[in-house]
Protein backbone atom coordinates (compact mmCIF):
# COMPACT_ATOMS: atom_id res chain seq x y z
CA UNK A 1 0.00 0.00 0.00
CA UNK A 2 1.13 3.57 -0.80
CA UNK A 3 0.38 6.67 0.94
CA UNK A 4 -1.93 9.52 -0.63
CA UNK A 5 -1.66 12.79 -0.74
CA UNK A 6 -3.59 13.49 2.57
CA UNK A 7 -0.93 10.33 4.32
CA UNK A 8 -3.95 7.77 3.94
CA UNK A 9 -2.88 4.24 3.08
CA UNK A 10 -3.53 4.04 -0.29
CA UNK A 11 -4.93 0.46 -1.67
CA UNK A 12 -3.93 -0.78 -5.36
CA UNK A 13 -6.55 -2.54 -6.86
CA UNK A 14 -6.20 -4.85 -9.63
CA UNK A 15 -9.37 -5.29 -11.83
CA UNK A 16 -10.11 -8.38 -14.02
CA UNK A 17 -13.24 -8.35 -16.13
CA UNK A 18 -13.31 -4.19 -16.12
CA UNK A 19 -15.68 -3.87 -19.02
CA UNK A 20 -18.30 -6.70 -17.69
CA UNK A 21 -21.31 -5.81 -15.33
CA UNK A 22 -19.52 -5.71 -12.22
CA UNK A 23 -16.37 -4.38 -13.69
CA UNK A 24 -18.28 -0.83 -14.66
CA UNK A 25 -20.09 -1.11 -11.17
CA UNK A 26 -16.29 -1.45 -9.98
CA UNK A 27 -14.90 1.43 -11.43
CA UNK A 28 -17.75 3.68 -10.29
CA UNK A 29 -17.06 2.77 -6.45
CA UNK A 30 -13.20 3.11 -6.94
CA UNK A 31 -13.36 6.45 -9.11
CA UNK A 32 -15.48 7.77 -5.94
CA UNK A 33 -12.81 6.86 -3.37
CA UNK A 34 -9.87 8.76 -2.17
CA UNK A 35 -8.20 5.26 -0.75
CA UNK A 36 -8.47 3.09 -3.86
CA UNK A 37 -5.85 3.47 -6.73
CA UNK A 38 -6.74 1.45 -10.09
CA UNK A 39 -3.60 0.14 -10.63
CA UNK A 40 -4.87 -3.04 -13.19
CA UNK A 41 -7.20 -3.22 -15.74
CA UNK A 42 -8.15 -6.50 -17.57
CA UNK A 43 -10.72 -7.44 -20.43
CA UNK A 44 -11.13 -10.34 -22.20
CA UNK A 45 -11.68 -9.15 -25.40
CA UNK A 46 -12.58 -5.25 -25.25
CA UNK A 47 -9.99 -2.28 -25.90
CA UNK A 48 -9.21 -0.94 -22.59
CA UNK A 49 -7.51 2.63 -23.77
CA UNK A 50 -9.77 4.88 -23.08
CA UNK A 51 -10.72 3.22 -19.53
CA UNK A 52 -6.85 3.31 -18.67
CA UNK A 53 -6.81 6.11 -19.86
CA UNK A 54 -9.89 8.00 -17.92
CA UNK A 55 -8.51 6.09 -14.51
CA UNK A 56 -5.36 7.02 -14.83
CA UNK A 57 -3.98 3.15 -15.12
CA UNK A 58 -0.72 2.61 -16.53
CA UNK A 59 -1.18 -1.28 -16.94
CA UNK A 60 -4.05 -2.85 -18.89
CA UNK A 61 -4.28 -6.15 -20.87
CA UNK A 62 -6.62 -7.90 -23.22
CA UNK A 63 -6.90 -11.09 -23.41
CA UNK A 64 -3.97 -13.79 -22.17
CA UNK A 65 -2.64 -14.83 -18.79
CA UNK A 66 -3.75 -12.94 -16.17
CA UNK A 67 -0.70 -13.45 -14.04
CA UNK A 68 1.60 -11.21 -16.20
CA UNK A 69 -0.74 -8.24 -15.35
CA UNK A 70 -0.73 -8.98 -11.88
CA UNK A 71 2.93 -9.39 -11.42
CA UNK A 72 3.34 -6.04 -13.40
CA UNK A 73 0.69 -4.04 -11.50
CA UNK A 74 1.57 -5.62 -7.77
CA UNK A 75 -2.02 -5.05 -6.38
CA UNK A 76 -3.26 -4.90 -2.60
CA UNK A 77 -6.42 -6.38 -4.08
CA UNK A 78 -7.30 -8.32 -6.52
CA UNK A 79 -11.00 -8.00 -7.98
CA UNK A 80 -11.73 -10.88 -10.29
CA UNK A 81 -14.82 -10.60 -12.09
CA UNK A 82 -13.84 -12.77 -14.91
CA UNK A 83 -16.16 -14.73 -16.65
CA UNK A 84 -16.11 -18.54 -16.31
CA UNK A 85 -12.96 -20.78 -15.90
CA UNK A 86 -10.76 -18.51 -17.39
CA UNK A 87 -10.62 -16.57 -14.01
CA UNK A 88 -9.26 -19.62 -12.23
CA UNK A 89 -5.49 -19.15 -12.56
CA UNK A 90 -5.85 -15.80 -11.36
CA UNK A 91 -7.66 -16.44 -8.14
CA UNK A 92 -5.26 -19.18 -7.56
CA UNK A 93 -2.35 -16.45 -7.93
CA UNK A 94 -4.00 -14.21 -5.48
CA UNK A 95 -4.60 -16.63 -2.79
CA UNK A 96 -1.07 -18.44 -3.17
CA UNK A 97 0.93 -14.61 -2.70
CA UNK A 98 -1.39 -13.70 0.29
CA UNK A 99 -2.85 -10.79 -1.47
CA UNK A 100 -6.70 -9.86 -0.75
CA UNK A 101 -9.20 -11.00 -2.94
CA UNK A 102 -12.55 -10.38 -3.60
CA UNK A 103 -14.25 -12.62 -5.96
CA UNK A 104 -16.75 -12.40 -8.29
CA UNK A 105 -15.97 -15.34 -10.54
CA UNK A 106 -17.41 -18.00 -8.63
CA UNK A 107 -16.44 -20.67 -11.15
CA UNK A 108 -12.97 -20.54 -9.65
CA UNK A 109 -13.87 -21.78 -6.37
CA UNK A 110 -16.67 -24.26 -8.24
CA UNK A 111 -13.88 -25.94 -10.28
CA UNK A 112 -10.16 -25.45 -7.71
CA UNK A 113 -12.30 -26.18 -4.67
CA UNK A 114 -9.54 -27.97 -3.25
CA UNK A 115 -6.70 -26.30 -5.17
CA UNK A 116 -7.81 -23.05 -3.77
CA UNK A 117 -7.96 -23.75 -0.32
CA UNK A 118 -4.49 -25.10 0.03
CA UNK A 119 -3.14 -21.75 -1.78
CA UNK A 120 -5.22 -20.32 0.76
CA UNK A 121 -4.11 -21.77 3.87
CA UNK A 122 -0.45 -21.36 2.49
CA UNK A 123 -1.02 -17.61 1.18
CA UNK A 124 -3.04 -16.47 4.34
CA UNK A 125 -4.48 -13.49 2.38
CA UNK A 126 -8.11 -12.42 3.06
CA UNK A 127 -10.64 -14.15 0.96
CA UNK A 128 -13.81 -11.63 0.36
CA UNK A 129 -16.85 -12.89 -1.52
CA UNK A 130 -18.06 -10.25 -4.35
CA UNK A 131 -21.56 -12.30 -5.06
CA UNK A 132 -24.51 -11.22 -2.69
CA UNK A 133 -25.58 -14.39 -1.60
CA UNK A 134 -22.17 -15.02 0.09
CA UNK A 135 -21.23 -11.28 0.69
CA UNK A 136 -24.30 -12.21 2.81
CA UNK A 137 -23.41 -15.36 4.77
CA UNK A 138 -20.02 -13.43 5.32
CA UNK A 139 -21.24 -10.62 7.14
CA UNK A 140 -24.16 -12.98 9.47
CA UNK A 141 -21.05 -15.59 10.10
CA UNK A 142 -18.50 -13.16 10.84
CA UNK A 143 -17.25 -13.44 14.01
CA UNK A 144 -19.16 -16.61 14.96
CA UNK A 145 -18.08 -19.83 16.47
CA UNK A 146 -18.34 -22.17 13.40
CA UNK A 147 -19.42 -25.31 15.66
CA UNK A 148 -22.78 -23.14 16.40
CA UNK A 149 -24.08 -22.74 12.46
CA UNK A 150 -26.81 -25.32 11.62
CA UNK A 151 -26.91 -24.82 8.28
CA UNK A 152 -26.52 -21.93 5.65
CA UNK A 153 -29.33 -20.67 3.45
CA UNK A 154 -29.17 -19.08 -0.19
CA UNK A 155 -31.86 -17.30 -1.67
CA UNK A 156 -32.80 -17.83 -5.09
CA UNK A 157 -35.44 -15.10 -7.13
CA UNK A 158 -36.44 -18.04 -9.19
CA UNK A 159 -35.96 -16.41 -12.51
CA UNK A 160 -38.06 -15.73 -15.22
CA UNK A 161 -39.45 -18.65 -15.40
CA UNK A 162 -40.13 -19.75 -11.71
CA UNK A 163 -43.49 -21.65 -11.61
CA UNK A 164 -43.58 -23.03 -14.94
CA UNK A 165 -43.59 -26.58 -15.86
CA UNK A 166 -40.23 -28.55 -17.61
CA UNK A 167 -42.74 -28.53 -20.67
CA UNK A 168 -43.30 -25.26 -20.57
CA UNK A 169 -39.95 -24.36 -20.86
CA UNK A 170 -39.24 -26.21 -24.32
CA UNK A 171 -39.58 -23.30 -26.83
CA UNK A 172 -38.44 -20.67 -24.48
CA UNK A 173 -36.21 -17.95 -26.91
CA UNK A 174 -32.61 -16.34 -25.80
CA UNK A 175 -34.29 -12.71 -25.01
CA UNK A 176 -36.69 -14.33 -22.59
CA UNK A 177 -34.30 -16.60 -20.94
CA UNK A 178 -31.86 -13.09 -20.65
CA UNK A 179 -34.82 -11.50 -18.75
CA UNK A 180 -34.16 -11.55 -14.91
CA UNK A 181 -36.70 -10.02 -13.18
CA UNK A 182 -34.63 -8.34 -10.15
CA UNK A 183 -30.95 -8.10 -11.56
CA UNK A 184 -28.98 -6.79 -14.38
CA UNK A 185 -26.62 -9.22 -15.41
CA UNK A 186 -24.13 -10.65 -18.21
CA UNK A 187 -25.97 -12.97 -20.75
CA UNK A 188 -23.62 -15.87 -19.24
CA UNK A 189 -25.00 -15.14 -15.76
CA UNK A 190 -28.73 -14.32 -16.61
CA UNK A 191 -29.01 -17.97 -18.20
CA UNK A 192 -27.35 -19.68 -15.63
CA UNK A 193 -29.80 -17.51 -13.53
CA UNK A 194 -32.91 -18.93 -15.79
CA UNK A 195 -31.68 -22.56 -15.19
CA UNK A 196 -30.87 -22.08 -11.60
CA UNK A 197 -26.91 -23.68 -12.45
CA UNK A 198 -26.45 -20.32 -11.31
CA UNK A 199 -27.57 -21.65 -7.88
CA UNK A 200 -26.06 -24.70 -8.33
CA UNK A 201 -22.56 -22.68 -8.68
CA UNK A 202 -22.86 -20.86 -6.03
CA UNK A 203 -24.42 -24.10 -3.48
CA UNK A 204 -20.28 -25.71 -4.48
CA UNK A 205 -18.80 -21.95 -3.64
CA UNK A 206 -20.11 -21.56 -0.19
CA UNK A 207 -19.23 -25.12 0.72
CA UNK A 208 -15.59 -24.38 -0.12
CA UNK A 209 -15.34 -20.16 1.11
CA UNK A 210 -17.54 -21.64 4.32
CA UNK A 211 -16.17 -24.96 5.54
CA UNK A 212 -19.76 -26.05 5.39
CA UNK A 213 -20.93 -29.53 4.74
CA UNK A 214 -23.26 -30.09 1.74
CA UNK A 215 -26.03 -31.70 3.83
CA UNK A 216 -26.08 -28.15 5.79
CA UNK A 217 -26.49 -25.89 2.80
CA UNK A 218 -29.94 -25.11 1.44
CA UNK A 219 -31.39 -23.40 -1.19
CA UNK A 220 -35.21 -21.79 -0.77
CA UNK A 221 -36.74 -19.55 -4.25
CA UNK A 222 -37.25 -15.71 -2.08
CA UNK A 223 -38.48 -13.75 -5.58
CA UNK A 224 -38.39 -10.43 -4.10
CA UNK A 225 -34.11 -10.26 -3.51
CA UNK A 226 -34.64 -8.95 -0.93
CA UNK A 227 -33.25 -11.20 1.46
CA UNK A 228 -29.98 -12.22 -0.26
CA UNK A 229 -28.59 -15.20 2.30
CA UNK A 230 -29.67 -16.73 5.97
CA UNK A 231 -27.68 -18.38 8.38
CA UNK A 232 -29.22 -21.26 10.98
CA UNK A 233 -28.11 -21.21 14.37
CA UNK A 234 -28.01 -24.16 16.26
CA UNK A 235 -30.22 -22.48 19.37
CA UNK A 236 -33.04 -21.60 16.83
CA UNK A 237 -32.11 -18.37 15.64
CA UNK A 238 -31.85 -17.17 12.05
CA UNK A 239 -29.55 -14.45 10.58
CA UNK A 240 -30.30 -12.53 7.67
CA UNK A 241 -28.89 -10.09 4.86
CA UNK A 242 -31.44 -7.98 4.06
CA UNK A 243 -31.17 -5.10 1.36
CA UNK A 244 -32.22 -3.90 -2.38
CA UNK A 245 -30.86 -6.04 -5.23
CA UNK A 246 -27.83 -4.02 -5.79
CA UNK A 247 -24.46 -5.29 -6.79
CA UNK A 248 -22.30 -2.10 -5.63
CA UNK A 249 -22.86 -3.08 -2.13
CA UNK A 250 -20.99 -6.13 -1.91
CA UNK A 251 -18.38 -5.00 -4.40
CA UNK A 252 -18.08 -1.53 -2.26
CA UNK A 253 -18.24 -4.24 1.09
CA UNK A 254 -15.28 -6.43 -0.55
CA UNK A 255 -13.23 -3.42 -1.90
CA UNK A 256 -13.73 -1.30 1.73
CA UNK A 257 -13.53 -4.20 4.27
CA UNK A 258 -13.35 -4.17 7.27
CA UNK A 259 -14.64 -0.46 7.07
CA UNK A 260 -18.21 0.35 5.39
CA UNK A 261 -17.76 3.25 3.23
CA UNK A 262 -20.66 5.72 2.40
CA UNK A 263 -22.37 4.51 -0.87
CA UNK A 264 -25.36 6.12 -2.33
CA UNK A 265 -27.79 3.70 -3.02
CA UNK A 266 -31.42 3.30 -2.29
CA UNK A 267 -32.50 2.85 0.94
CA UNK A 268 -34.82 -0.29 1.60
CA UNK A 269 -37.95 1.05 2.54
CA UNK A 270 -39.36 -1.09 5.63
CA UNK A 271 -42.75 0.48 6.23
CA UNK A 272 -44.08 0.77 2.28
CA UNK A 273 -43.99 -3.84 2.64
CA UNK A 274 -41.56 -5.85 2.05
CA UNK A 275 -42.03 -8.91 -0.11
CA UNK A 276 -40.91 -12.01 2.29
CA UNK A 277 -42.18 -14.95 1.00
CA UNK A 278 -40.04 -18.02 0.28
CA UNK A 279 -40.70 -20.92 -1.76
CA UNK A 280 -39.76 -24.40 -2.18
CA UNK A 281 -37.03 -25.26 -5.59
CA UNK A 282 -38.95 -27.44 -8.27
CA UNK A 283 -35.93 -29.47 -9.00
CA UNK A 284 -37.70 -31.30 -11.67
CA UNK A 285 -38.19 -28.64 -13.34
CA UNK A 286 -34.61 -27.00 -13.13
CA UNK A 287 -32.54 -29.96 -12.60
CA UNK A 288 -29.29 -28.19 -12.82
CA UNK A 289 -29.25 -27.55 -8.90
CA UNK A 290 -29.57 -30.74 -7.75
CA UNK A 291 -27.10 -31.94 -10.37
CA UNK A 292 -24.68 -29.25 -8.97
CA UNK A 293 -25.24 -30.74 -5.40
CA UNK A 294 -24.76 -34.12 -6.30
CA UNK A 295 -21.29 -33.47 -8.32
CA UNK A 296 -19.97 -31.31 -4.98
CA UNK A 297 -21.22 -34.34 -3.22
CA UNK A 298 -19.13 -36.60 -5.32
CA UNK A 299 -16.02 -34.60 -5.18
CA UNK A 300 -12.81 -34.66 -7.17
CA UNK A 301 -13.25 -33.24 -10.98
CA UNK A 302 -16.72 -33.34 -10.99
CA UNK A 303 -17.62 -29.50 -10.18
CA UNK A 304 -15.03 -28.44 -12.57
CA UNK A 305 -16.64 -30.93 -15.30
CA UNK A 306 -20.21 -29.78 -14.46
CA UNK A 307 -19.02 -26.06 -14.54
CA UNK A 308 -17.42 -26.60 -17.67
CA UNK A 309 -20.05 -28.76 -19.57
CA UNK A 310 -22.32 -25.94 -18.28
CA UNK A 311 -20.39 -23.51 -19.99
CA UNK A 312 -20.20 -25.18 -23.23
CA UNK A 313 -23.90 -25.80 -23.01
CA UNK A 314 -25.23 -22.35 -22.36
CA UNK A 315 -22.91 -20.77 -24.91
CA UNK A 316 -24.83 -23.24 -27.59
CA UNK A 317 -28.07 -21.92 -26.36
CA UNK A 318 -27.23 -18.09 -26.65
CA UNK A 319 -26.03 -19.55 -30.49
CA UNK A 320 -28.82 -20.97 -31.17
CA UNK A 321 -27.19 -24.41 -31.20
CA UNK A 322 -29.28 -25.98 -28.44
CA UNK A 323 -32.21 -25.45 -26.98
CA UNK A 324 -33.02 -24.56 -23.44
CA UNK A 325 -33.75 -28.10 -21.80
CA UNK A 326 -30.82 -29.16 -24.15
CA UNK A 327 -28.63 -26.97 -21.15
CA UNK A 328 -28.95 -29.54 -18.38
CA UNK A 329 -29.15 -32.53 -20.32
CA UNK A 330 -25.72 -31.71 -21.88
CA UNK A 331 -24.08 -30.90 -18.12
CA UNK A 332 -26.26 -34.95 -16.92
CA UNK A 333 -24.60 -36.66 -19.78
CA UNK A 334 -20.70 -35.27 -19.46
CA UNK A 335 -21.11 -35.73 -15.99
CA UNK A 336 -22.02 -39.18 -16.80
CA UNK A 337 -19.38 -39.74 -19.04
CA UNK A 338 -15.82 -37.85 -17.44
CA UNK A 339 -13.42 -39.28 -14.94
CA UNK A 340 -13.85 -36.93 -11.77
CA UNK A 341 -10.47 -37.80 -10.31
CA UNK A 342 -9.15 -35.57 -8.28
CA UNK A 343 -7.23 -32.47 -9.56
CA UNK A 344 -3.07 -32.53 -8.10
CA UNK A 345 -2.39 -29.15 -9.92
CA UNK A 346 -3.76 -26.25 -11.93
CA UNK A 347 -2.60 -28.66 -15.29
CA UNK A 348 -4.67 -31.69 -14.17
CA UNK A 349 -7.53 -28.97 -13.42
CA UNK A 350 -7.19 -27.66 -17.09
CA UNK A 351 -7.02 -31.33 -18.39
CA UNK A 352 -10.46 -32.02 -16.67
CA UNK A 353 -11.90 -28.89 -17.84
CA UNK A 354 -11.30 -29.90 -21.12
CA UNK A 355 -12.40 -33.33 -21.10
CA UNK A 356 -16.07 -32.15 -20.17
CA UNK A 357 -16.07 -29.72 -22.47
CA UNK A 358 -15.53 -31.99 -25.20
CA UNK A 359 -17.93 -34.34 -23.90
CA UNK A 360 -20.60 -31.74 -23.98
CA UNK A 361 -19.79 -30.26 -27.12
CA UNK A 362 -20.33 -33.83 -28.32
CA UNK A 363 -23.90 -33.79 -26.63
CA UNK A 364 -24.87 -30.65 -28.32
CA UNK A 365 -23.75 -31.48 -31.84
CA UNK A 366 -25.64 -35.23 -31.47
CA UNK A 367 -28.59 -32.69 -30.22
Amino acid sequence: MLPDRQGMSLKRVALLGATGSIGRQAIEIISARDDLDLCGLMSGSRPLDALGAANGTAHTQIGGSAVSLLEACEPDIVLNAIVGFAGVEATLWALEQGVTLALANKESLVAAGELAVAAHRRGGGLLLPVDSEHSALFQCLEGRDPQTVEALVLTASGGPFRGRSRGDLAHVTVAEALAHPTWSMGQKISVDSATLANKGLELIEAHWLFGIPYAQIEVVVHPGSIVHSLVRFRDGALLAHLGIPDMRVPISFALGYPDRPALAVEPLDLSGGLDLRFEAVDGETFPLLPLARAAGERGGTAPCAYNAANEVAVAAFLEGRAGFLAIADTVAAALDEVDCSPARDLDDLVAADAGARRAAERRVVLG
